[in-house]
């Protein structure tokens, strides 16, 4: 068993960006695996085994369980926007945006690449073994979001510009001292829930990706897999759209909740201070309660 500990010890990664890299990496692919896996199922059993509903859920599920995975290690940022916003606050350097959002790239391209060894049957199957973006029997929306045929560029990078500025809105008061932050362990689970929310009142334009690694790692992977460039060109090129509209709706949601809350928010206390002002207190009875010893000498 010692030499058991010794070789774990010695695997130990002491590089402190690689352990963060690793963290976003595992985070970001078992949040991919529920929702991507989620939406094989729905799709490829035309909706006979879940609906729409399910995968929104599972997503949440995965954003959930991802969070208490991979907290400790990197933040479980999960998503380029965040990170961005996070680097924006102050609260990560910029030097590890990059790696970051690679890694979250990464997770999510080998979570594709495992939903879709586990769903292979069942989607060339549901696509007769076309693999297309279009059409009553396309697996690409498996993956990636693609928009609906009566929404505009404009309306699509209006909506990821709002879903991931709600994300962010919603999100930064939960662990701000300032404010009334929720309580450790009950984070991932409101995060969660408020992923279910925008998922569900703001996905029918184009799939509320609201995270650019969650949209461009699955589309790689189907660029890889056989759906070819059809992916990128499809829908006048609206693959940029899931990769830029939530940087800046990031971006704007934490300048909104800074200008509208936290800037007005009452000052923390300064420790030594407060410190003084418990001594002052402790001095004060101790004066008292002597005062009252002499009293009662006095009065006997």
């Amino acid at each position: 068993m010692s030499r058991l500990k010794k070789i774990i010890k010695r695997m130990k990664v002491k590089n402190e960006l690689v352990r963060q890299i690793m963290g976003e990496v595992l985070g970001t692919f078992v949040l991919l695996l529920f929702g991507c896996a989620a939406a094989a199922q729905v799709k490829t059993s035309r909706e006979t085994k879940g609906q729409f509903l399910s995968v929104n859920m599972a997503f949440s599920i995965g954003v959930m369980s991802a969070m208490y995975l991979s907290r400790a290690v990197s933040g479980a940022h999960l998503n380029p926007a965040v990170s961005l916003s996070f680097c924006v606050l102050g609260d990560l350097a910029w030097i590890k945006l990059l790696p970051y959002s690679l890694a979250q790239i990464f997770g999510a391209y080998l979570a594709s690449g495992l939903v879709y060894l586990i769903y292979h049957d069942a989607i060339m199957e549901f696509s007769g073994g076309v693999l297309t973006v279009f059409g009553p029997n396309e697996t690409a929306s498996i993956f990636a979001t693609y928009p609906t045929d009566v929404v505009s560029m404009q309306t699509s990078f209006l909506d990821q510009v709002v879903g991931t500025a709600m994300l962010m809105l919603c999100i930064l008061p939960l662990n701000d001292k300032r404010n009334a932050p929720a309580p450790e362990a009950l984070l991932p689970p409101i995060v969660a829930t408020v992923v279910l929310g925008i998922s569900m009142s703001m996905s029918a334009n184009c799939g509320a990706a609201i995270n650019p690694a969650r949209d461009l790692g699955p589309r790689l992977f189907t660029f890889t897999a056989g759906w070819g460039i059809e992916v990128f060109t499809c829908y006048d090129y609206f693959f940029w759209i899931p990769l830029v509209a939530p940087m800046v709706g990031g971006v704007l949601g934490s300048i909104i909740y800074l200008v509208f809350i936290q800037w007005h928010l009452p000052e923390p206390e300064d420790e030594s201070e407060s410190e003084e002002f418990n001594e002052q207190t402790k001095v004060t009875e101790h004066n008292d309660k002597k005062d009252e010893f002499f009293y009662k000498m006095s009065s006997l």
